[in-house]
């Protein structure tokens, strides 16, 4: 039977297709400060999870880090706190499809209107966790007054006045501490957290013995997520809406792979019961690996094919995957060069590394090759350089794949200025944009126009590059033979227009 739009209900309590309303009217254990699509394609998923396994049996009160998410807040509540969550993708080369209404969400609350129920969830005796992602920016510091019955827009700043909200109901009971769980993807994130809130406690004269209370008695745990989440999928939504027979505003994709390495005691586990509700959750002593191989493998990755792939004429991720050649080339990066260039236990990082690349193939996520390629020259300094040089030092020659990256990397910056823009064309023609600092964009430019007025060789060209500190920290015109090969691939790219 079709169904016209205009007769489809949207999603609500009364709505049939609702496995699980009474997961709503459990106590509230969490403060999510974060209403956006990652937390609700991940941390809520899983806690959605714990609580049809009966082993967490709490729920979440959500509220937005700024005012611009008031209107998804307004939409949550109209909604009843619920949401439609599909997962999609591949997982071990088999195609996964799951569609689920998401019931955690049980108090709403838009803090910049509702200040004063904002600072009372923190008088609750069941509240345990908080859990945030205000992306890296909203985890930062910024000096900002507290203002009685004024709302905080800083996120940290939010948190202090939560947490002395709480110190003070409580009369600063120890066993009322809180452990908090920043989801932002900032290397030591639960630290820069706490000693955010540390500071505006000093820049208030809060009381000397609530800042003992907030360093003793609360955690402030890092964490590194993994997970990509796609959002709202406008093209198939309509289609999707009649065939469920609601509409669903929130309605929110990821795929079906996840990790949350979170570090700290295992046994927080009896009170997030993640890994027990057989997520991939790991409790770790240190998170350094799981960050190096997901900046080296995943995100080197990335950054090695997005010059490639853009200056082919490629513009998603799944066309460089599905492309013979490219492959293969990511497949020997991977393989070859990144992996060995790992301290850690080569076996684990292969089976990393093949569900990246199966990752890669998911035909759910349209991920684009441009917006892999902002600000790439930091991105290869972080993920890509550390592999060249550590190969180069165990192996005494240069990985042939990341230089060849590299090289393709200088020729994408061949850039000029258009209505402050700076574009740059693939071997075909077709035109790009290239987005990084000014400073940076800026010298590119100058060199490749010098290059091209006949001014200087190419290889001066590269020595120009490799020799710029502000680039790269360090001046990698020392590497032995790297400056000859970057020569000998772009004398090839700018002879026959092609980057493999």
């Amino acid at each position: 039977m079709n169904i016209n739009k205009s007769q489809l209900k949207s999603l609500s309590k009364d709505i049939k297709a609702v496995q699980y309303p009474h997961m709503l009217d459990f106590p509230i254990k969490v403060l999510q400060i974060g209403e956006g699509n990652f937390l609700r394609g991940f941390f809520d998923w899983m806690i959605h999870e714990c609580n049809k396994q009966g082993h967490f049996m709490g729920s979440i009160a959500v509220t937005q880090p700024r005012p611009a998410g008031k209107r998804k807040i307004e939409e949550m509540k109209r909604q009843d706190g619920l949401y439609t969550l599909m997962l999609r993708g591949l997982h071990q080369g088999e195609e996964v499809e799951q569609t689920e209404i998401i019931s955690v969400f049980s108090k709403v609350i838009d803090p910049y209107e509702e200040w004063v129920d904002f600072l009372a969830l923190s008088e609750n005796p069941e509240l345990e966790f908080v859990v945030s992602n205000t992306t890296e920016a909203g985890l930062k510091y910024q000096p900002i007054p507290l203002e009685e019955g004024k709302p905080i827009e800083s996120f940290p700043g939010k948190l202090t006045a939560f947490l002395y909200h709480r110190y003070l109901h409580f009369n600063g009971d120890a066993k009322k501490g809180l452990i908090m769980l920043p989801c932002e993807l900032l290397e030591r994130n639960g630290d820069s957290l706490k000693q955010c809130v540390l500071k505006h406690s000093r820049d208030w004269d809060l009381p000397k013995p609530f800042m003992e209370w907030v360093d003793r008695d609360n955690l402030f745990l890092n964490s590194l997520v993994d997970r990509i989440v796609t959002g709202f999928p406008a093209n198939e939504s309509e289609k999707l809406f009649t065939a469920w027979g609601y509409k669903d505003t929130l309605l929110n994709t990821a795929e079906p792979y996840h990790l949350w390495a979170i570090e700290g005691d295992p046994c927080i586990d009896q009170r997030l019961p993640l890994q027990q509700s057989g997520l991939n959750v790991r409790w770790v002593k240190d998170l350094t690996p799981y960050q190096m191989r997901k900046v080296r493998i995943l995100n080197g990755s990335h950054t090695l094919m997005a010059p490639l792939g853009i200056l082919s004429g490629m513009e998603e991720v799944k066309q460089a995957i599905d492309h013979p050649e490219f492959n293969q080339f990511l497949n020997n990066a991977i393989e070859k060069e990144i992996i060995p260039s790992l301290p850690f236990d080569q076996k684990e990082m292969m089976l990393y590394g093949e569900s990246v690349l199966e990752r890669f193939k998911n035909p759910f996520v349209h991920h684009l090759l441009a917006d892999i390629s902002l600000n790439s020259i930091s991105k290869f300094k972080v993920r890509l350089l550390p592999t060249l040089e550590e190969y180069h030092k165990a192996q005494g020659r240069l990985p042939e794949c990341i230089v060849r990256g590299f090289s393709a990397l200088i020729r994408f910056y061949k850039v000029h200025e258009v209505k402050g823009s700076y574009m740059g064309k693939s071997f075909a023609g077709k035109v790009y944009v290239v987005k990084d600092d000014i400073k940076t964009i800026e010298f590119f430019k100058e060199q490749w126009l010098r290059y091209d007025q006949g001014e200087i060789p190419l290889r001066q060209l590269i020595e120009a590059i490799l020799s710029n500190q502000y680039l790269w920290g360090k001046d990698l015109s020392d590497i032995p033979n790297l400056g000859n090969e970057l020569c000998q691939y772009l004398e090839r790219m700018i002879d026959k227009n092609h980057p493999l």
